[in-house]
């Protein structure tokens, strides 16, 4: 099945992504947004990116990519974890994520890239606006 633009206008949120292939996180950075309404979405691959971004700004939408949840699921540290993150599992992650964006920020997670646009669709929906 081929994914086509979206209808909706998702322009006023955001998706920052936890990766950890830099080069397939960029090439999805630019597949995503005119599948899900135009949100703006920023791809990260270590942990110094990831937690700065978190720290600097609100998000809709942060989402673990399906390396990095594959990586927590088979307890390995995820790729480009850093001092303050040795070790973490995603539930550390998303911990994180809610101290510095609050109980309302949406977030995915999926060890399998099949119907991430889909997850990511459903999460925005929901999602606060950002802009």
């Amino acid at each position: 099945m081929k994914e086509t633009q979206s209808k909706t206008d998702n322009s006023n949120k955001s998706i920052l992504a936890r990766g950890c292939y830099p080069v397939l996180s960029l090439e999805f950075s630019k597949i995503v947004p005119p599948l899900v309404g135009n949100a703006t979405y920023i791809p990260t691959t270590d942990d110094v990116d990831f937690v700065e971004k978190l720290k600097s700004g609100k998000w809709s939408v942060i989402y673990f990519a399906p390396g990095a949840c594959r990586y927590s699921a088979a307890k390995r540290q995820i790729p480009g974890g850093n001092v303050d993150t040795q070790g973490w599992s995603l539930e550390q992650y998303k911990e994180l994520v809610y101290k510095l964006q609050g109980d309302d920020v949406q977030i995915v997670e999926s060890i399998y890239e099949q119907g991430a646009i889909e997850l990511l669709s459903d999460a925005l929906a929901k999602a606060r606006e950002v802009k």
